[in-house]
C-alpha cells in the first residue's frame, strides 16, 4: 500500500473487497504462466489476493510485501503458512540492486503482481526496469493501477483541498499523482527479449448504503488529504465532500454507480 500514508484500516479497505479484487482476477487471467513456483505480491495489503494467487498457482511460494503493519497483521492472521509469507518493506527496495533477505530466499521469481499499489509511489515508473530484472526466464511482471484521476471522485477531492480553509493544511507533495496512460507504460516496459501488453477497463461498480462513494475513496485515494486535516476542519471537509459526491454520483433504484477506470500492463520475459 502507500509508502506515505499512515494508519491503514484493513476493515475499511476490505469493505468493497469483491470490487477491489476483480481487477486482480482479470490481471492474473492474462499472465499465462501455468507453472509459476514463486509469486511476489507487491503492495499485498490485507492479503486479499492470496486466494486468487493460490487458486492459480497451488504449489507456488507466495511472498507479500507491504509497508503497512496494520495491513500485514491482518494478512498474517488470515493467510500466513509454510508457503505463504509476508514482509514489511517499501516497494522501492525490491529490485535487482538489493533484494531484502526475505525476497532473496525465494530464489528466482516467476511472477510479480502489483494490484492497485504502485500508484502510491510518485517514482513507480522508474522502478519497473529493476522489478523486471529479478524475474526468472519466462517470468512475468503484471501490474494494475487506477486510471480515474480525472473522474469527479478525485477531481472534486483535489479542487476542495486546494481551496481555503483546507489548503493551508495540505502538503501537495503528499497527494497522489495521476498515473500514466496505457500506451506510456507499454513503451516503457518494451525491450528486446520481452513480450508486453497493456489495456484498460472501466468497471461500473454498484455500491449500496449512504454515501458509498465516500466510503470507497476515504479508505484509499482520499487518505492523503483527510489525514492532513485537523479534526474540526476535517469534519467540515467531509461534509462538503460527501454532498459533492452525492451530486456527482446520484443514487438510483439499483444503488450508486461508480465508474472506475483501471490500467493494466504485463511484461513477460521471453529471453
Amino acid at each position: 500500500m502507500s509508502a506515505e500514508s499512515t494508519g491503514w484500516d484493513p476493515q475499511a479497505y476490505l469493505q468493497f473487497s469483491a470490487e477491489r479484487l476483480q481487477p486482480l482476477v482479470d490481471l492474473i487471467h492474462r499472465i499465462r504462466h501455468p507453472h509459476a513456483a514463486s509469486v511476489l505480491d507487491l503492495g499485498c495489503g490485507a492479503g486479499n489476493a492470496v486466494p486468487v494467487i493460490r487458486a492459480t498457482w497451488p504449489q507456488a511460494r507466495v511472498l507479500g510485501i507491504d509497508s503497512s503493519p496494520e495491513m500485514l497483521r491482518t494478512a498474517e492472521g488470515n493467510w500466513a503458512g509454510e508457503d505463504i509469507r509476508f514482509h514489511q518493506a517499501d516497494i522501492r527496495s525490491i529490485s535487482s540492486a538489493g533484494l531484502p533477505q526475505e525476497v532473496a530466499e525465494t530464489g528466482e521469481v516467476d511472477v510479480i503482481i502489483s494490484n492497485a499499489a504502485l500508484q502510491w509511489l510518485p517514482d513507480h515508473r522508474q522502478l519497473l526496469p529493476g522489478l523486471m530484472e529479478i524475474l526468472a526466464p519466462g517470468g512475468a511482471l503484471a501490474v494494475q493501477v487506477p486510471g480515474n484521476f480525472s473522474n469527479p471522485s478525485h477531481r472534486l477531492l483535489y479542487e476542495m483541498a486546494a481551496a481555503e480553509p483546507y489548503a493551508q493544511h495540505i502538503d501537495p507533495s503528499r497527494l497522489l499523482r495521476p498515473t500514466a496512460e496505457p500506451s506510456d507504460y507499454l513503451q516503457e516496459i518494451s525491450r528486446p527479449g520481452w513480450e508486453v501488453e497493456a489495456w484498460e477497463t472501466t468497471y461500473l461498480h454498484i455500491l449500496q448504503g449512504p454515501d458509498p462513494v465516500f466510503e470507497w475513496i476515504s479508505a484509499t485515494g482520499a487518505k492523503p488529504v483527510l489525514e492532513q486535516l485537523p479534526p474540526p476542519v476535517r469534519d467540515d471537509f467531509i461534509g462538503q465532500y460527501k454532498a459533492a459526491l452525492r451530486d456527482a454520483y446520484p443514487a438510483s433504484e439499483i444503488g450508486t454507480v461508480l465508474p472506475f477506470r483501471r490500467i493494466f500492463f504485463i511484461a513477460r520475459r521471453t529471453g
